[in-house]
């Protein structure tokens, strides 16, 4: 390491920098995102940014990534009912938030005549979906739900009425939106509708 390296130099950067993106993508929108201006927000250089990641398309997914996977947990608490509620809660409070907000606003860009998203973006909420897998394989092996069950169908169906009322009919959600997905979710998969056999 050479005399000015810091060592937390790099893992500062880059919450820094996708903190930023974040914030740039929820102010300004995906059609206006530079990434000299997250660069400048989040007080580094841009060639720094350059180096880590190649393209404004690699930057915003794996912040798109981040923040997906920090500010809504899997949860594994023993129960599929606790844990489906606890999932549509996380995902509440996440579109919810500012950055929340920015991410779904990514998505939707193409929309409202806007620049389509990058297709890594979309690849982020799919491999979401499949690190959220094990909540319903889980529930399987306990024998709270039946076997064969879809585990993606399962948790699509979990998500689906919670990011209908946020994208499409723009209705406010929160706790109760997030424990009636989850109930609908669960009652729908004990009554096999998700089963693939």
């Amino acid at each position: 390491m050479s005399p000015t390296a810091s060592p937390g130099r790099g893992p500062k950067v880059r919450t820094a920098v996708l903190a930023a993106t974040i914030d740039e993508l929820s102010e300004r929108g995906y059609a206006a995102f530079t990434i000299d201006n997250a660069a400048q927000r989040a007080g580094v250089h841009k060639t720094t940014v350059y180096r880590r990641w190649p393209d404004r398309e690699t930057l915003i997914a794996e912040a798109l990534t981040d923040s997906l996977t920090t500010e809504i947990p899997i949860p594994d608490t023993g129960s599929v009912d606790e844990d489906l509620r606890a999932l549509a809660r996380s995902l509440v409070a996440w579109a919810n938030s500012a950055s929340g907000r920015a991410v779904l606003a990514v998505m939707v860009s193409t929309a409202a005549g806007l620049p389509a998203p990058p297709l890594s973006a979309r690849h982020v909420f799919r491999d979401r979906i499949r690190k959220t897998l094990p909540v319903v394989t889980r529930a399987i092996t306990r024998g709270e739900i039946p076997e064969g069950t879809d585990p993606a169908e399962m948790v699509k169906a979990l998500v689906a009425p919670i990011y209908f009322r946020v994208l499409i009919t723009g209705e406010p959600v929160g706790d109760s939106t997030a424990d009636a997905a989850a109930a609908v979710a669960l009652t729908a998969a004990r009554a096999r509708l998700f089963t693939t056999s």
